[in-house]
């Protein structure tokens, strides 16, 4: 799967996912109204507005970008209909050719992790059949169990070629209450790294590993560092636009192919009709206002990569 991630990056020129992380609050009022109308005000209501949403939004943009990157918990948090809605949405992005990152950021051991595994990325026993649940490409591990909590995820991902991105530093502002203390002279976040980047090694694509790290945009200076501690892990950065990141921050994640990193963007391109900057759509042309900040995110980071 890494390879697809790697073709659709050169086919589109876009290092780039979009989060599809649906809140209420994001939603323009004429599509709750019409879900409401039909489900009321449910959680099956609540679930087609984000569907709706999201849908709208894909139909817009998926020529431009490679990947998606639907947080779970935005569903979760409707309960059933919500992750009803989580599945459609990542039914539909595979459809339109996207590479789906499921940001679920799980982490257990043993039969759990397991679980976990073959529910997001693998196929489950029911009876003498295999039974395929959520079927993300790609999904988030919090690696803070261990191996014990990464490789029944690393043993789904080599049958079924499939990926994962590793916390490694995130870009939370109190990310370093834990992620930056120093162990014997490195902080703990390097040291993370390194295992990412040994765990990559036995689960190699082409160019680059399957087994992949999350590193925050707000902390470009760490992305430099760990840009050589693994240099075969492809590096998916959170924290564009909203949280403070820019193009310019963002060069040393990259590698001197111009490959090696995706970067997110959630709320800056779901509800980009909302900032000042595309407010001239308005909510009804919500998706359109989406469109544009993909263009502009796009147009930012290749000015950036090219100056570099």
């Amino acid at each position: 799967m890494i390879q697809k991630l790697i073709e659709n990056i050169k086919k589109t020129n876009a290092p780039i996912v979009v989060g599809l992380d649906p809140m209420l609050a994001y939603i323009p009022e004429h599509i709750q109204k019409k879900a409401f109308a039909e489900f009321g005000e449910t959680l099956e209501g609540a679930a087609e507005a984000i569907w709706q949403f999201n849908k709208e939004i894909v139909d817009k943009t998926y020529d431009l970008i490679p990947a998606v990157k639907p947080q779970i918990a935005m569903y979760e948090q409707f309960g059933i209909p919500g992750l009803a809605a989580f599945k459609k949405t990542v039914d539909y992005c595979k459809e339109k050719g996207l590479v789906v990152i499921g940001d679920i950021k799980r982490g257990d051991i043993g039969s759990t992790s397991a679980a976990y595994a073959v529910g997001h990325l693998g196929k489950v026993m029911v009876g003498s059949k295999e039974c395929t649940p959520f079927d993300e490409d790609f999904v988030t591990v919090n690696p803070y169990l261990g191996s014990d909590g990464v490789n029944p995820f690393i043993d789904v991902c080599k049958k079924e070629k499939k990926g994962l991105f590793i916390l490694v530093k995130t870009s939370n502002p109190s990310s370093g209450e834990f992620q930056d203390q120093l162990i014997d002279g490195k902080p703990l976040y390097e040291l993370v790294g390194e295992k990412v980047a040994q765990w990559g090694e036995e689960c190699m694509g082409e160019e680059y590993s399957y087994i992949g790290a999350v590193v925050g945009a707000t902390y470009p200076e760490m992305g430099k560092v760990l840009r050589k501690v693994m240099p075969k892990s492809y590096i998916l950065v959170p924290g564009y636009g909203a949280q403070g990141g820019k193009g310019k921050d963002l060069v040393h994640f990259f590698n001197e192919d111009g490959l090696g990193a995706i970067v997110n963007s959630s709320r800056g391109i779901i509800a980009a009709y909302k900032q000042e900057a595309y407010a001239k759509f308005g909510p009804e042309n919500f998706a359109d206002a989406s469109r544009a900040a993909v263009e502009d995110m796009v147009k930012d980071i290749s000015q950036a990569l090219n100056n570099r």
